[in-house]
């Protein structure tokens, strides 16, 4: 397993004093990143944090793939309904290893297909559903706290449509859930109804559960190898306790991060990744990010509501769509490209040459060559204009490197919340607008929040 981190087209000699860090910035800030260190280390072995003991819960990991294996040759769509990290690590990891939809291949019961629904649009859910055979379908309802509305909304539709389809005994024993064990609606449910629960740790929030069953049990019945993703985790987090930032690589992409961020007002980082195997990856961290990050009060409980935006971008494709922006546009953003130093197949060219300078230029050589020449070309475009940009290196991905990067980006996220002094792992931004929806669906418990909406809907009236 080997990743790695350059952070050269971050520092001033290249991209100028105001927009780029000088090595003394970074030297003098050493000490701050052990600090942060020590202090989610702390945190960690006390119990509060679980994401970096994940990929050590051998057992679960065991038992995931045992049940996996038992399944296997019965079913050829696994539907997973979750949302958020529910829903996003799954696809990461499918994404990483088999493939982006639509390239995967026939899927058979050796090779399942993998249906997520994240969202509570009624024609998506109608399509996805028309498009599955509830005799050969494997459900896995995902949501640790067992009460998200568009989770129970849509578990409650694919429930009532495979108990109309093979009753419900046999409906039973194709739901799987998991949850927080012995916590929640949801886990009462399965409990009430038979279902197989898959427990995720309490102390593991939903956008750091790529690790847990959230995303392992998913990962396993489409026949992802888990145990090479915890193997190259487990390296990955070794080196993540190291003190050392030059050994630790997520501890020094949190520290320059951290100053290209707050010296240089970069309130923008772009996730760039030059590969379509790690698009969805780019939309994990999108969530990991923001929600971790963006937060109103440090832990001294002082208003600052910080955050720096994730964005997306997909290289070669996006350098069609936004690159015109971030060359000219504000000076606001920071670039983090993501790099694959092997591809399964180098898509070699043919050598047949037209007398055109177009074509003949690129006769003989390979896709990989280009791909890898356009990522090198924009960054250099980018120090150009003064934009800040660093680059991460997979040597391939596979399992082992990307169970290596996931706990890497987690680390990192973790990291950076310490150097700013805030709790990277609540989401109360998030939780107003939830009981906002149960209070408007009418849910027991939520009467104020119903109220509160009411107040707000006569505000808007009166306009």
């Amino acid at each position: 397993m080997n990743i790695h981190f350059d952070e050269k087209n971050l520092l001033a000699d290249m991209v100028g004093k105001a927009n780029g860090l000088s090595r003394s910035e970074i030297e003098r800030s050493q000490g701050k990143a052990l600090k942060a260190l020590k202090s989610f280390r702390r945190q960690s072995d006390e119990g509060r944090y679980g994401f970096p003991h994940l990929p050590f819960q051998t057992g679960a990991i065991q038992a995931i793939g045992r049940y996996a294996d038992e399944a296997r040759g019965s079913f050829d769509t696994v539907c997973v309904v979750g949302i958020g990290g529910s829903a996003l690590g799954a696809w990461a990891l499918d994404c990483g290893v088999r493939g982006p939809h639509p390239v995967q291949g026939a899927f058979t019961t050796e090779h399942p297909r993998l249906v997520i629904l994240d969202n509570v649009d009624p024609s998506f859910t109608e399509a996805a559903l028309a498009s599955m055979d509830p005799r050969r379908t494997l459900v896995a309802v995902i949501a640790k706290s067992g009460g998200t509305a568009e989770t129970v909304a849509t578990f409650l539709i694919v429930r009532d449509w495979l108990e109309q389809a093979i009753g419900r005994p046999k409906a039973a024993r194709q739901i799987l859930a998991v949850t927080t064990e012995g916590k929640g609606d949801l886990f009462a449910l399965s409990q009430a109804e038979g279902y197989r629960v898959f427990g995720i740790p309490e102390n593991v929030g939903g956008r750091f559960s790529v690790l847990s069953p959230a995303g392992l049990l998913p990962a396993a019945l489409i026949g992802i190898d888990i145990r090479k993703l915890a193997r190259g985790a487990r390296r990955m987090t070794h080196l993540c306790w190291q003190p050392d930032a030059g050994e630790n690589i997520a501890l020094r992409m949190a520290l320059c991060h951290w100053l290209i961020w707050t010296r240089k007002a970069k309130s923008i980082q772009v996730a760039f990744p030059y590969s379509n195997h790690l698009w969805g990856t780019a939309f994990w961290f999108r969530q990991l990010w923001a929600e971790s990050l963006g937060k109103a009060r440090n832990r001294a409980g002082e208003e600052v509501h910080t955050g720096q935006t994730p964005v997306a971008a997909l290289g070669t494709t996006d350098q069609h769509s936004q690159v015109q922006l971030y060359i000219e546009g504000p000076n606001d953003k920071v670039f983090t490209f993501w790099a694959v130093a092997k591809f399964s197949s180098a898509g070699k060219i043919p050598k047949r040459r037209f007398n055109l300078g177009a074509f003949d230029a690129l006769a003989g050589r390979s896709l990989a060559e280009l791909i890898d020449a356009e990522r090198r070309a924009t960054a250099a475009a980018l120090v150009e204009n003064g934009r800040p940009n660093c680059t991460i290196t997979l040597d391939r991905v596979d399992e082992e490197h990307l169970g290596a990067f996931l706990q890497m980006m987690e680390f990192q996220t973790a990291f950076m919340g310490e150097l700013l002094d805030i709790d990277a792992f609540d989401q109360e931004g998030v939780e107003l607008g939830k009981r906002f929806t149960y209070g408007l669906m009418g849910r027991a418990g939520f009467e104020k929040y119903r109220r509160q909406f009411t107040a707000y809907e006569k505000k808007r009236k009166a306009l």
